[in-house]
């Protein structure tokens, strides 16, 4: 970047302050305020950051101008905040989910468009490197044809989680994940949900996915468990590859009955076998830096957005589907998304079929 950027984020807690956090330390890039309805939250932040407080984030856009800000509210309050900032000219990169409900993130992106103004969406574990090494290895097609993906997710509840359950907090990362490596749509979501410990929405998740390649997805998500466990796992006819994203770790389990790539004649043979596993070498990053490096790069030209309005609004979509699976005991049917030249033109309607039980 030749010129510095002017940034701000609205919103400073638990996510934002790391969002302040990384602009003050990255190049071509000044930090000029942060905004939070908790005043004091915000002077600790600004104070820790070199930035200006402020509890009223408009008041903020007005005096300081940033060219780009991260909105990292909670998100019933998106919609408000990011008509706000697109009517100033602003670049804005909204936190996951984009919004509540699939209007709001519609009209989120309509404004985004007519104001011509980058928008982009915070799922952040597209920039974990493991991951980012994953897709390269199957746009490679080194596992041949994919046949499933299996997520993890689960830990213990967050108490600070209040307004939302896993599927809405959690699922919508891999949601999004699942589509991202494997260039596919889902087009149809099963699901059982449940809560154990929270008050008000469900905390744990199984879930089944069809893809419109034929690739079964399936996903264990829970705010149950005692540990941490965040992995993928990705299985094809060559082998099976493992991501943690914690570790940022990146495994390889060889089918050693496929050598080649006569699978259909070996699969009737010989079926399945260990080979052998290899961990792959991968650069680690924080992945919150390189979101905001990529958010930058498309803010001065140099890059196209790297997770767009219409990838926001695909995962939110998908999260409400799996919500209404698992609430209505239904097979929930995904239609196309409808869009030209990029730009959405109707809303995607959801269409449940109701499973005998």
């Amino acid at each position: 970047m030749e010129q510095t950027v002017k940034v701000a984020v609205i919103g400073v807690g638990s996510m934002g302050r790391n969002h302040a956090r990384v602009y003050s330390e990255m190049p071509g890039v000044e930090l000029v305020g942060v905004s939070d309805a908790h005043a004091e939250t915000a002077e600790i932040v600004a104070r820790r950051c070199g930035a200006v407080a402020y509890s009223d984030y408009t008041q903020m856009l007005d005096e300081l101008k940033p060219a780009a800000v991260s909105i990292a509210v909670p998100t019933v309050h998106h919609l408000a905040v990011a008509k706000q900032v697109i009517s100033r000219g602003i670049h804005l990169l909204i936190e996951k989910p984009i919004a509540t409900t699939v209007d709001d993130a519609l009209e989120i992106i309509g404004d985004a468009d007519y104001a011509n103004v980058k928008l982009a969406v915070g799922h952040i574990e597209r920039f974990n490197p493991a991951v980012v090494a994953l897709k390269a290895h199957l746009a490679q097609s080194e596992l041949g044809r994919v046949f499933q993906i299996d997520v993890r997710r689960q830990g213990p509840f967050p108490a600070r989680v209040q307004d939302v359950g896993v599927v809405i907090d959690l699922a919508v990362h891999d949601l999004d994940i699942i589509r991202y490596i494997s260039g596919a749509e889902v087009v149809r979501v099963s699901a059982e949900m449940d809560h154990r410990v929270h008050t008000s929405h469900e905390d744990t998740l199984s879930g089944l996915l069809r893809l419109n390649n034929g690739s079964i997805g399936t996903l264990a998500i829970n705010w149950l468990t005692p540990t941490k466990i965040r992995e993928l796992v990705v299985t094809g006819e060559q082998g099976m590859f493992r991501v943690d994203y914690l570790t940022q770790d990146l495994y390889f389990f060889e089918n050693a009955t496929t050598c080649g790539p006569d699978w259909e004649t070996l699969r009737v043979l010989r079926g399945v076998s260990e080979g052998r596993m290899t961990r792959h070498v991968v650069n680690k990053k924080e992945p919150l830096r390189a979101e905001l490096d990529a958010f930058m790069a498309a803010v001065c030209g140099e890059a196209p957005v790297a997770v767009t309005g219409l990838d926001g609004l695909r995962a939110l979509e998908l999260a409400h589907a799996v919500i209404k699976a698992g609430t209505e005991q239904t097979s929930v049917v995904m239609p196309p998304l409808v869009v030209a030249q990029d730009k959405v033109v109707q809303p995607v309607a959801i269409v449940a079929a109701r499973v005998d039980v």
